[in-house]
């Protein structure tokens, strides 16, 4: 299976290198946070409920991502091959027979990379019981371990999750070349989504009204839930710009990254000001912790998938840019074309995430500070908008420039 993944790698990398990356940030995420159960396993009473509230809350989230991205990524790779499929429906290759090859080559790749992630899993989970013990929510003799919930949750999740990706493409293009796109089941996930989303807010601003700090437990939900549910619609939002659909793929990361750190960035700042004079319960500081722990990590995961994403699919288009210059365009018009095409993909993906944060800032902001628009600094969303903008160009011009040097023909 090793040998597979290898040789995957090395004669399609694009796409395929894209999911190994995803697979294997993933993996290490979920490893670092399960490993807090192998960890909670030997410790006292209360340092076992703040570890176990961590991995299960954090890395609840993580597994819910970490599926989207390997998903998101698998179908990138398999779009981009889409000619080789063609040619092997042409020379007689049947649907399963498609099927087998896309999810044996999907399992093998995750395998790997969720092998390489082990090392990078220990350590990350090694830096989350130093934060937990740094804020005394864990005692300072509860020894480390990594065992068998980190490495079943780092293995499984990511294995079932290339398993879903490889099948759900491969559905796709077994039955239809490849070319044609099938939105239906895409619409319905964002619909089911966005649902889950608006109920979460409902319950913020009703239910847990007046609850305080515990308006949390279902605003953050509402945010990631949003998010996702926009990023799953990156096609629609694109074509209300008048953008190539074909760029959705790069929208899907940039609404993750800017809803869920817009959103879990706010919610925590509406509730420092409104907890400041008042006492607070003894599980406030863990929350707290547990909000800048969950955004740091998912965030920075999130934008590496986003940058990961980007250069797939700006290498998959050397064809293309080769044909421009063949037809008379000059590097710097390509860049031109490339750059405004980012700042598209860009803005809309901002615009989505910004949307998809206000599912956890109104309802918190009504029901922390009985505001429906609390008061609040735009400096935050300046930064994570930046960030976004930096990113998205850093990756798309960078490869674009590596992708045009050069003649556009290669010379005999």
């Amino acid at each position: 299976m090793i040998a597979i993944a290898l040789r995957t790698l090395r004669h399609r990398p694009g796409g395929f290198a894209a999911t190994f990356l995803s697979a294997f940030l993933g993996a290490a995420l979920l490893m670092a946070f399960a490993s807090l159960l192998d960890t909670a396993a030997g410790a006292d009473e209360a340092s076992a409920e703040s570890l176990g509230t961590t991995a299960s809350v954090a890395g609840g989230w993580c597994l819910v991502i970490v599926v989207f991205a390997v998903t998101s990524t698998l179908s990138l790779a398999v779009r981009q091959r889409g000619d080789q499929f063609a040619v092997l429906r042409r020379a007689g290759a049947t649907g399963p027979q498609l099927r087998r090859m896309i999810v044996g080559e999907a399992v093998a790749v995750a395998v790997l990379a969720a092998g390489v992630a082990v090392p990078v899993g220990l350590a990350g989970g090694r830096v989350l019981l130093g934060l937990l013990k740094d804020t005394g929510q864990v005692a300072d003799g509860v020894g480390y371990a990594f065992g068998p919930v980190a490495l079943a949750a780092g293995f499984g999740v990511t294995l079932i999750g290339a398993v879903i990706a490889g099948f759900a493409t491969s559905r796709r293009t077994s039955r239809m070349g490849v070319k044609r796109e099938r939105p239906r089941a895409r619409r319905i996930a964002a619909g089911l989504f966005l649902g889950a989303a608006a109920g979460c807010a409902v319950l913020t601003a009703t239910v847990m009204d007046g609850k305080g700090i515990d308006a949390m437990q279902t605003a953050g939900q509402a945010g990631i839930w949003g998010s996702l549910g926009l990023a799953l619609l990156a096609p629609e939002l694109l074509r209300l710009t008048g953008t190539s659909v074909r760029l959705a793929s790069a929208v899907m990361p940039v609404t993750l990254f800017s809803g869920i750190a817009t959103g879990t960035v706010y919610m925590q700042g509406i509730e420092d000001d409104a907890a400041a004079g008042q006492i607070q319960p003894d599980y406030a500081r863990d929350i707290q912790t547990l909000n800048y722990v969950v955004v740091g990590m998912i965030t920075v995961f999130v934008a590496i998938m986003l940058v990961n994403t980007l250069i797939a699919a700006t290498v998959h288009r050397r064809r293309e840019f080769a044909q421009l210059r063949l037809a008379g365009a000059t590097r710097g018009q390509v860049t031109a074309m490339v750059a405004a095409e980012a700042l598209r993909v860009t803005v809309t993906g901002i615009l989505a995430g910004s949307a998809a944060s206000l599912f956890t800032i109104l309802p918190f902001g009504s029901a922390r500070a009985g505001e429906i628009w609390p008061s609040a600094s735009i400096a935050p969303y300046a930064v994570i908008a930046a960030i976004a903008v930096l990113l998205t160009a850093t990756a798309t011009l960078g490869t674009t420039r590596r992708s045009i040097r050069g003649p556009a023909l290669p010379q005999a």
